[in-house]
C-alpha cells in the first residue's frame, strides 16, 4: 500500500474554495485504478489548513494519479491559493489488520 498525506495552508477566505476543488475531484480520483481512499479534511485548529489523505494499492497507481487530469485541474486551482509550500509526505505501508 502507498499512502500520501498532503498538508497546505490558504488564506482563511480561500480555504472553502480549496476544499470545494478537492471535493469536486473526489469521484474521479476514487474511480481510478488502485485508489483505496481519498479523504479531505479542514483543520479544526485553524481556518487555513487543509489535509488530504490518499491511500493507493501501490506507488504506480499513485504516480498515475499525479499524471492525471484531475491532479492537473486541482493543481491549477490550488497553487495560487496555497500560502507557503505544501508538504507531501509519502509512505509505503503494509496493512496489518482491518477491524470493523
Amino acid at each position: 500500500m502507498f499512502i500520501a498525506i498532503l498538508d497546505f495552508e490558504t488564506a482563511a477566505g480561500d480555504r472553502d474554495r480549496a476544499l470545494a476543488q478537492l471535493e469536486s475531484e473526489r469521484p474521479f480520483v476514487r474511480s481510478m485504478p488502485g485508489n483505496l481512499a481519498f479523504r479531505v479534511y479542514a483543520s479544526r485548529e485553524d481556518d487555513r489548513t487543509v489535509t488530504v489523505v490518499h491511500e493507493w494499492a501501490d506507488q504506480t497507481s499513485f504516480a498515475a494519479y499525479v499524471a492525471s487530469e484531475a491532479f492537473a485541474r486541482s493543481n491549477d486551482v490550488l497553487r495560487p491559493l496555497i500560502i507557503g509550500g505544501p508538504v507531501s509526505r509519502r509512505f509505503r505501508a503494509e496493512l496489518v489488520e482491518s477491524v470493523a
